[in-house]
């Protein structure tokens, strides 16, 4: 009798296989809960352990593991993409660079949302910006309920790219637009991606995918299938993201120490601890 697993995945290249059934377990079945977009789900899961397997922001995880919620990390990556990209602000208001940024209102979804980790962390470390510099405006709480957000809450109903056209934020992370007043904060966004890469050596995790540590626990055969077949269906997609273990865990390990100089987590963990003895052993 094949054990049911509540499922959260979005629709990737790397899980249509999965989802659409094509790729087959005798031990495993999905039961696939949709989320619109998918990191909706990401709060019941943390707060609720609503799923067996979820799709999960890296520095959700990471946020999730310091105040001990009972998942544990596969070492599989399910969207990872350069950020440089996600980062606008307002040219009718005069040009603005990253240096530009001390004393801007600077918008995000949430202050905790991983493209904006990534991107602070590449404001503080390759360009020298003072992150407390900045003032901070934000708009969802984090899915992680015990972090304490210190951040200014944007007023109710306003939305992010709006407020930036009408001049009330300065800058935003973590959007993409196509309005032509709207420019990439990083000017040269190739360029700058490139030159990135060059340095760091590392593509940035987005999202991965966790199982409850209870499945960990009672099922570790089950377990080692999802990974087999989360393996599967990426390697029959061209268009997934591929990692060998030492880009995972450089990529990983950029991600931490951001998340760390963020004060998002208390310290930075070492990569194995983000898994227990059943996953670590699938890296």
């Amino acid at each position: 009798m094949a054990t049911r697993l509540r499922t959260l995945l979005g629709d990737h290249t790397c899980t249509a296989a999965l989802k659409n059934g094509s790729i087959k377990s005798d031990l495993i079945e999905f039961d696939f809960v949709e989320y619109s977009p998918t990191n909706k789900g990401f709060k019941p899961m943390v707060r609720e352990g609503a799923f067996d397997v979820s799709e999960m922001a890296i520095v959700t995880y990471l946020m999730a593991k310091s105040f001990d919620k009972p998942m544990v990390l596969l070492p599989h990556v399910v969207m990872a993409r350069f950020q440089h990209g996600h980062a606008l602000y307002n040219a009718r208001a005069g040009k603005l660079s990253p240096l530009d940024l001390k004393g801007k209102r600077v918008g995000i979804r949430s202050f905790t949302t991983t493209t904006g980790a990534w991107l602070r962390g590449i404001l503080a470390n390759d360009y020298g910006v003072d992150l407390n510099s900045i003032d901070w405006v934000t708009f969802e709480d984090a899915h992680v309920a015990e972090f304490r957000d210190t951040t200014k809450r944007a007023p109710a109903g306003k939305q992010i790219i709006q407020m930036l056209l009408d001049g009330e934020l300065d800058a935003v992370l973590g959007e993409k637009s196509d309005h032509p007043d709207l420019k990439p904060l990083f000017a040269d966004v190739a360029g700058e991606e490139k030159a990135w890469f060059a340095r760091h050596g590392v593509v940035p995790i987005n999202h991965m995918v966790v199982v409850s540590r209870t499945l960990c626990e009672k099922h570790p055969d089950a377990v080692r299938e999802v990974q087999r077949m989360l393996k599967e269906a990426a390697d029959g997609a061209p268009a997934a993201p591929r990692f060998s273990a030492d880009e995972m865990r450089r990529s990983l390990e950029t991600i931490i120490a951001y998340s760390a100089q963020q004060k998002l987590i208390p310290r930075a963990y070492a990569v194995d601890e983000l898994f227990d003895d059943v996953t670590r052993a699938l890296i």
